[in-house]
Protein backbone atom coordinates (compact mmCIF):
# COMPACT_ATOMS: atom_id res chain seq x y z
CA UNK A 1 0.00 0.00 0.00
CA UNK A 2 1.40 2.84 -1.15
CA UNK A 3 1.31 6.81 0.60
CA UNK A 4 -0.90 7.52 -2.33
CA UNK A 5 -3.66 5.15 -1.84
CA UNK A 6 -3.50 6.41 1.75
CA UNK A 7 -3.65 9.97 1.00
CA UNK A 8 -6.17 9.72 -1.31
CA UNK A 9 -8.54 7.73 1.14
CA UNK A 10 -7.86 9.96 3.70
CA UNK A 11 -9.49 12.91 1.63
CA UNK A 12 -12.49 10.70 0.20
CA UNK A 13 -13.18 11.12 4.48
CA UNK A 14 -12.92 6.82 4.98
CA UNK A 15 -12.07 5.54 8.32
CA UNK A 16 -8.86 4.77 8.57
CA UNK A 17 -5.66 4.17 11.68
CA UNK A 18 -1.97 4.67 11.04
CA UNK A 19 -0.12 3.10 13.19
CA UNK A 20 3.63 3.79 13.10
CA UNK A 21 6.01 1.10 13.22
CA UNK A 22 9.21 3.13 13.00
CA UNK A 23 10.79 6.46 12.47
CA UNK A 24 14.10 5.85 11.14
CA UNK A 25 13.00 5.29 7.97
CA UNK A 26 9.11 5.71 8.72
CA UNK A 27 7.43 2.74 8.01
CA UNK A 28 3.24 2.29 9.26
CA UNK A 29 0.61 -0.31 9.81
CA UNK A 30 -2.15 0.62 7.76
CA UNK A 31 -6.11 0.01 7.83
CA UNK A 32 -8.47 1.77 5.33
CA UNK A 33 -12.32 1.42 5.22
CA UNK A 34 -14.42 -0.44 7.16
CA UNK A 35 -16.23 -3.67 5.99
CA UNK A 36 -17.61 -4.48 9.63
CA UNK A 37 -17.68 -1.82 12.67
CA UNK A 38 -18.23 -1.52 16.61
CA UNK A 39 -18.79 1.42 17.32
CA UNK A 40 -19.94 3.26 20.71
CA UNK A 41 -21.14 6.42 21.67
CA UNK A 42 -20.90 6.35 25.07
CA UNK A 43 -19.76 3.37 26.98
CA UNK A 44 -21.95 0.51 27.52
CA UNK A 45 -22.32 -1.91 30.55
CA UNK A 46 -21.57 -4.98 28.41
CA UNK A 47 -18.70 -3.42 26.26
CA UNK A 48 -15.95 -6.16 27.34
CA UNK A 49 -18.78 -8.59 26.26
CA UNK A 50 -19.61 -6.74 23.08
CA UNK A 51 -16.00 -6.38 22.30
CA UNK A 52 -15.43 -10.08 22.53
CA UNK A 53 -18.30 -10.71 20.28
CA UNK A 54 -17.19 -8.63 17.55
CA UNK A 55 -13.51 -10.10 17.64
CA UNK A 56 -14.88 -13.38 17.17
CA UNK A 57 -16.64 -12.77 14.09
CA UNK A 58 -13.76 -11.16 12.71
CA UNK A 59 -11.98 -12.67 10.24
CA UNK A 60 -8.44 -10.93 10.01
CA UNK A 61 -6.92 -8.32 12.10
CA UNK A 62 -9.27 -5.13 14.19
CA UNK A 63 -7.95 -2.00 14.38
CA UNK A 64 -9.63 1.01 16.45
CA UNK A 65 -9.29 3.04 19.47
CA UNK A 66 -10.40 2.71 23.58
CA UNK A 67 -12.23 6.00 24.47
CA UNK A 68 -11.29 6.93 28.36
CA UNK A 69 -14.95 7.05 29.11
CA UNK A 70 -15.27 3.00 29.14
CA UNK A 71 -14.12 3.06 32.70
CA UNK A 72 -18.01 4.03 33.11
CA UNK A 73 -18.32 0.60 31.64
CA UNK A 74 -15.92 -1.06 34.09
CA UNK A 75 -16.65 0.68 37.24
CA UNK A 76 -19.32 2.79 38.76
CA UNK A 77 -18.63 6.04 37.58
CA UNK A 78 -19.71 9.01 35.26
CA UNK A 79 -18.24 11.62 33.12
CA UNK A 80 -19.83 15.05 33.41
CA UNK A 81 -18.84 17.36 30.56
CA UNK A 82 -19.38 16.57 26.59
CA UNK A 83 -16.80 15.18 24.26
CA UNK A 84 -16.02 17.70 21.15
CA UNK A 85 -13.71 15.26 19.76
CA UNK A 86 -16.08 12.99 17.78
CA UNK A 87 -14.29 9.90 18.56
CA UNK A 88 -16.92 8.28 21.10
CA UNK A 89 -16.02 5.84 23.56
CA UNK A 90 -15.16 3.38 21.52
CA UNK A 91 -14.50 2.05 17.81
CA UNK A 92 -13.42 -1.33 16.53
CA UNK A 93 -13.56 -2.23 12.59
CA UNK A 94 -12.10 -4.67 10.63
CA UNK A 95 -11.12 -2.85 7.27
CA UNK A 96 -11.41 -3.46 4.01
CA UNK A 97 -7.55 -2.67 3.14
CA UNK A 98 -4.85 -3.26 5.32
CA UNK A 99 -1.12 -3.38 4.68
CA UNK A 100 2.65 -2.15 5.52
CA UNK A 101 4.30 0.44 3.79
CA UNK A 102 6.90 3.37 3.73
CA UNK A 103 5.07 6.85 4.22
CA UNK A 104 5.80 10.24 3.54
CA UNK A 105 3.36 11.85 5.55
CA UNK A 106 4.50 15.66 4.39
CA UNK A 107 4.58 14.48 0.57
CA UNK A 108 0.86 15.61 -0.14
CA UNK A 109 0.83 18.92 1.40
CA UNK A 110 -1.92 21.45 0.69
CA UNK A 111 -1.07 23.20 -2.27
CA UNK A 112 -3.04 26.18 -0.50
CA UNK A 113 -0.34 27.38 1.97
CA UNK A 114 -0.15 30.44 4.28
CA UNK A 115 -2.10 28.58 7.19
CA UNK A 116 -2.57 30.94 10.14
CA UNK A 117 -0.97 30.79 13.38
CA UNK A 118 -3.12 28.80 15.77
CA UNK A 119 -3.80 30.27 18.79
CA UNK A 120 -4.45 27.80 22.03
CA UNK A 121 -6.13 29.13 24.61
CA UNK A 122 -6.18 27.11 28.26
CA UNK A 123 -9.52 25.71 29.40
CA UNK A 124 -7.65 25.90 32.82
CA UNK A 125 -6.51 29.36 33.29
CA UNK A 126 -2.82 29.11 35.77
CA UNK A 127 -4.40 30.20 39.15
CA UNK A 128 -7.33 27.59 38.83
CA UNK A 129 -4.86 24.68 38.07
CA UNK A 130 -2.53 25.71 40.78
CA UNK A 131 -6.00 25.73 43.08
CA UNK A 132 -7.10 22.26 41.70
CA UNK A 133 -3.85 20.87 42.42
CA UNK A 134 -3.19 22.33 46.28
CA UNK A 135 -6.87 20.88 46.43
CA UNK A 136 -5.97 17.56 45.08
CA UNK A 137 -3.11 17.61 47.70
CA UNK A 138 -5.29 18.47 50.41
CA UNK A 139 -7.07 15.16 49.33
CA UNK A 140 -3.81 13.08 49.21
CA UNK A 141 -3.25 14.11 53.15
CA UNK A 142 -6.57 13.31 53.87
CA UNK A 143 -6.02 9.58 52.71
CA UNK A 144 -8.43 9.48 49.80
CA UNK A 145 -5.84 8.58 46.86
CA UNK A 146 -2.05 8.50 47.24
CA UNK A 147 -1.25 10.34 43.74
CA UNK A 148 -3.72 11.25 40.92
CA UNK A 149 -2.76 12.28 36.84
CA UNK A 150 -4.52 15.55 36.76
CA UNK A 151 -4.57 16.93 33.48
CA UNK A 152 -5.54 20.10 31.16
CA UNK A 153 -6.77 21.39 27.87
CA UNK A 154 -5.40 23.65 25.28
CA UNK A 155 -7.83 24.71 22.47
CA UNK A 156 -8.79 26.67 19.62
CA UNK A 157 -11.99 27.11 17.37
CA UNK A 158 -12.63 27.39 13.88
CA UNK A 159 -9.10 26.07 12.50
CA UNK A 160 -8.63 24.71 9.61
CA UNK A 161 -5.42 22.57 8.69
CA UNK A 162 -3.70 19.62 6.55
CA UNK A 163 -3.87 16.93 9.18
CA UNK A 164 -1.25 14.69 7.71
CA UNK A 165 0.92 17.61 7.12
CA UNK A 166 0.84 18.34 10.67
CA UNK A 167 1.36 14.40 11.68
CA UNK A 168 4.34 14.88 9.89
CA UNK A 169 5.64 17.70 11.73
CA UNK A 170 4.54 15.65 14.95
CA UNK A 171 6.43 12.98 14.01
CA UNK A 172 9.45 14.90 13.42
CA UNK A 173 8.98 16.64 16.62
CA UNK A 174 8.33 13.66 18.74
CA UNK A 175 10.01 10.65 17.08
CA UNK A 176 7.70 8.53 19.37
CA UNK A 177 7.60 4.93 18.90
CA UNK A 178 4.03 4.27 19.75
CA UNK A 179 2.53 7.07 17.21
CA UNK A 180 -0.46 7.23 15.32
CA UNK A 181 -2.92 8.48 12.80
CA UNK A 182 -6.55 8.44 13.06
CA UNK A 183 -9.51 9.69 10.97
CA UNK A 184 -13.33 8.93 11.44
CA UNK A 185 -16.00 10.85 9.75
CA UNK A 186 -13.99 14.23 10.04
CA UNK A 187 -12.59 13.70 13.79
CA UNK A 188 -8.86 13.69 13.70
CA UNK A 189 -6.30 12.19 16.26
CA UNK A 190 -2.63 13.16 15.62
CA UNK A 191 -0.53 10.77 18.08
CA UNK A 192 3.11 11.28 19.01
CA UNK A 193 3.00 8.92 22.31
CA UNK A 194 5.80 7.47 23.45
CA UNK A 195 3.78 4.88 25.69
CA UNK A 196 2.85 1.34 25.43
CA UNK A 197 -0.46 0.40 27.09
CA UNK A 198 -0.70 -3.33 26.59
CA UNK A 199 0.76 -6.08 24.40
CA UNK A 200 -0.10 -9.69 24.45
CA UNK A 201 1.98 -11.82 22.39
CA UNK A 202 1.31 -15.55 23.21
CA UNK A 203 0.50 -15.82 27.03
CA UNK A 204 2.51 -13.15 27.78
CA UNK A 205 1.14 -9.81 28.68
CA UNK A 206 3.74 -6.33 28.93
CA UNK A 207 2.63 -3.17 30.13
CA UNK A 208 5.02 -0.13 30.19
CA UNK A 209 4.15 2.79 32.18
CA UNK A 210 5.84 6.41 32.25
CA UNK A 211 5.73 8.53 34.86
CA UNK A 212 9.08 11.11 35.18
CA UNK A 213 9.74 13.65 32.81
CA UNK A 214 12.51 16.14 32.05
CA UNK A 215 13.32 18.29 29.12
CA UNK A 216 16.74 16.69 27.07
CA UNK A 217 19.63 19.11 27.29
CA UNK A 218 21.27 22.34 25.52
CA UNK A 219 24.29 19.96 25.12
CA UNK A 220 25.41 16.06 25.70
CA UNK A 221 27.05 17.44 29.54
CA UNK A 222 23.52 18.56 30.05
CA UNK A 223 21.88 16.05 28.70
CA UNK A 224 23.16 13.42 30.51
CA UNK A 225 23.36 15.42 33.85
CA UNK A 226 19.23 16.02 33.06
CA UNK A 227 19.16 12.47 33.10
CA UNK A 228 20.92 11.58 35.84
CA UNK A 229 18.67 13.89 37.69
CA UNK A 230 15.57 12.39 36.60
CA UNK A 231 16.73 8.43 37.34
CA UNK A 232 17.63 9.71 41.01
CA UNK A 233 15.08 11.92 41.57
CA UNK A 234 12.61 10.95 44.84
CA UNK A 235 9.93 12.35 43.71
CA UNK A 236 9.62 10.82 40.43
CA UNK A 237 10.90 8.06 41.66
CA UNK A 238 7.51 7.68 43.84
CA UNK A 239 5.65 8.50 41.06
CA UNK A 240 6.83 5.84 38.66
CA UNK A 241 7.03 3.19 41.42
CA UNK A 242 3.45 3.83 42.57
CA UNK A 243 2.02 3.30 39.08
CA UNK A 244 3.82 0.55 38.80
CA UNK A 245 2.40 -1.26 41.63
CA UNK A 246 -1.10 -0.26 40.29
CA UNK A 247 0.14 -1.88 37.16
CA UNK A 248 0.84 -4.71 38.87
CA UNK A 249 -2.12 -5.41 40.85
CA UNK A 250 -4.52 -4.77 37.48
CA UNK A 251 -2.42 -7.69 35.60
CA UNK A 252 -2.94 -9.94 38.48
CA UNK A 253 -6.42 -9.59 38.05
CA UNK A 254 -5.95 -10.48 34.22
CA UNK A 255 -3.16 -12.98 34.41
CA UNK A 256 -2.36 -16.61 35.86
CA UNK A 257 -1.81 -16.16 39.97
CA UNK A 258 2.12 -15.68 40.78
CA UNK A 259 3.36 -14.82 37.49
CA UNK A 260 3.27 -11.04 37.52
CA UNK A 261 6.83 -9.42 37.44
CA UNK A 262 8.39 -6.38 36.69
CA UNK A 263 10.64 -6.46 34.60
CA UNK A 264 12.38 -3.23 34.87
CA UNK A 265 11.65 -0.46 37.25
CA UNK A 266 12.42 3.16 36.37
CA UNK A 267 14.16 3.22 33.30
CA UNK A 268 15.43 6.39 31.74
CA UNK A 269 14.59 6.48 27.86
CA UNK A 270 15.36 9.73 25.83
CA UNK A 271 12.92 10.96 23.53
CA UNK A 272 13.96 14.01 21.01
CA UNK A 273 12.12 16.65 23.18
CA UNK A 274 12.35 14.92 26.74
CA UNK A 275 13.60 12.09 28.79
CA UNK A 276 11.11 9.75 30.41
CA UNK A 277 11.26 7.25 33.38
CA UNK A 278 9.49 4.24 32.04
CA UNK A 279 8.94 0.34 33.66
CA UNK A 280 7.54 -2.65 31.91
CA UNK A 281 5.25 -4.63 33.70
CA UNK A 282 4.57 -8.59 32.84
CA UNK A 283 2.19 -11.52 33.37
CA UNK A 284 1.24 -14.52 32.02
CA UNK A 285 -2.48 -14.69 30.75
CA UNK A 286 -4.58 -18.10 29.49
CA UNK A 287 -5.00 -18.69 26.58
CA UNK A 288 -8.85 -18.22 26.80
CA UNK A 289 -8.51 -14.85 28.54
CA UNK A 290 -9.95 -12.40 26.28
CA UNK A 291 -9.15 -8.61 25.00
CA UNK A 292 -12.45 -7.60 27.00
CA UNK A 293 -11.49 -9.39 30.56
CA UNK A 294 -7.92 -7.61 30.11
CA UNK A 295 -9.69 -4.43 29.37
CA UNK A 296 -12.28 -4.96 32.37
CA UNK A 297 -9.09 -5.94 34.95
CA UNK A 298 -6.80 -2.61 33.82
CA UNK A 299 -8.65 0.05 31.38
CA UNK A 300 -7.89 3.28 31.83
CA UNK A 301 -4.33 2.58 32.37
CA UNK A 302 -2.80 3.27 35.74
CA UNK A 303 -0.50 6.35 34.51
CA UNK A 304 -2.84 8.17 33.44
CA UNK A 305 -5.29 8.01 36.21
CA UNK A 306 -3.51 7.54 39.76
CA UNK A 307 -3.63 5.25 42.76
CA UNK A 308 -6.43 4.11 44.02
CA UNK A 309 -7.92 4.31 40.55
CA UNK A 310 -11.23 3.84 41.21
CA UNK A 311 -11.13 7.22 43.94
CA UNK A 312 -8.76 8.90 41.04
CA UNK A 313 -10.60 8.57 38.58
CA UNK A 314 -13.53 10.40 41.25
CA UNK A 315 -11.37 12.83 40.99
CA UNK A 316 -10.13 13.29 38.15
CA UNK A 317 -14.00 13.93 37.31
CA UNK A 318 -14.74 16.67 39.97
CA UNK A 319 -12.13 18.44 39.22
CA UNK A 320 -10.81 18.51 35.62
CA UNK A 321 -12.61 21.07 32.93
CA UNK A 322 -13.06 19.25 29.90
CA UNK A 323 -13.83 15.67 28.71
CA UNK A 324 -10.98 13.37 27.89
CA UNK A 325 -12.75 11.71 25.32
CA UNK A 326 -9.67 9.27 23.47
CA UNK A 327 -7.42 11.75 25.34
CA UNK A 328 -5.90 8.76 28.06
CA UNK A 329 -7.78 6.02 25.80
CA UNK A 330 -5.46 3.94 23.14
CA UNK A 331 -5.07 3.41 19.73
CA UNK A 332 -4.06 -0.13 18.51
CA UNK A 333 -4.82 -3.29 16.77
CA UNK A 334 -6.06 -6.95 17.49
CA UNK A 335 -4.95 -10.03 15.48
CA UNK A 336 -6.48 -12.62 14.29
CA UNK A 337 -4.90 -15.06 16.83
CA UNK A 338 -5.78 -12.80 19.82
CA UNK A 339 -2.41 -10.88 20.09
CA UNK A 340 -2.86 -7.05 20.33
CA UNK A 341 -0.78 -4.10 20.61
CA UNK A 342 -2.14 -0.76 21.92
CA UNK A 343 -0.64 2.80 23.21
CA UNK A 344 -1.49 5.36 25.71
CA UNK A 345 -2.84 8.47 23.89
CA UNK A 346 -0.83 11.36 25.04
CA UNK A 347 1.89 13.96 23.48
CA UNK A 348 -1.41 14.31 20.59
CA UNK A 349 -3.10 16.94 18.83
CA UNK A 350 -7.23 16.21 18.09
CA UNK A 351 -8.90 18.06 15.37
CA UNK A 352 -12.82 17.81 14.56
CA UNK A 353 -12.72 18.85 10.79
CA UNK A 354 -16.36 19.40 10.98
CA UNK A 355 -16.87 21.51 13.87
CA UNK A 356 -13.16 23.22 13.49
CA UNK A 357 -12.43 22.33 17.22
CA UNK A 358 -8.61 21.66 18.01
CA UNK A 359 -7.56 20.65 21.15
CA UNK A 360 -4.04 19.87 22.87
CA UNK A 361 -4.42 18.04 26.16
CA UNK A 362 -1.62 17.64 28.89
CA UNK A 363 -1.28 16.63 32.51
CA UNK A 364 1.00 14.93 35.77
CA UNK A 365 1.09 13.00 38.21
CA UNK A 366 0.21 15.12 41.84
CA UNK A 367 1.86 13.75 44.49
CA UNK A 368 2.36 15.11 48.17
CA UNK A 369 5.57 15.89 46.89
CA UNK A 370 4.50 17.73 44.10
CA UNK A 371 5.11 21.61 43.31
CA UNK A 372 1.71 23.49 41.66
CA UNK A 373 3.96 25.52 39.87
CA UNK A 374 6.16 22.92 38.51
CA UNK A 375 3.88 20.74 37.46
CA UNK A 376 2.15 23.78 35.36
CA UNK A 377 5.31 24.19 33.87
CA UNK A 378 5.93 20.39 32.83
CA UNK A 379 2.89 20.49 31.07
CA UNK A 380 3.77 23.24 28.92
CA UNK A 381 6.95 20.99 28.47
CA UNK A 382 4.94 18.11 27.49
CA UNK A 383 2.88 20.42 24.92
CA UNK A 384 5.71 21.98 23.33
CA UNK A 385 6.05 19.47 20.24
CA UNK A 386 2.23 19.57 19.42
CA UNK A 387 2.50 23.49 19.34
CA UNK A 388 5.85 23.23 16.99
CA UNK A 389 3.84 20.78 14.88
CA UNK A 390 0.87 23.37 14.69
CA UNK A 391 2.75 26.15 14.08
CA UNK A 392 6.57 25.48 12.50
Amino acid sequence: MDAQRLHDTLKAGETAVVLVKSTHPKTARIALGVKRGLWMEAASQDADAQIDAFLAQADGPVFGWLGYDLKNAFERLDSRFEDRLGFGALGLFEPIETGESAVDFGRYRSSAGGEKKIQLTPRTPQEIYLADVHALQAHIQRGDIYEVNYCQEFYAEGVSLDAMDVFARLLEATDAPHSALVHHQGAWLLCGSPERYLRRTGDRLISQPIKGTVRRGADADEDARLARQLQADPKERGENIMITDLVRNDLARAGRPGTVQVDELCGIYSFRTVHQMISTVSAEVDTATSLGHVLRASFPMGSMTGAPKVRAMELIDRYEHFARGVYSGSVGAVEPNGDFDFNVVIRSIFWNANTGYLSVRVGGAITALSDPEAEYTECLLKAEAMVKALNP
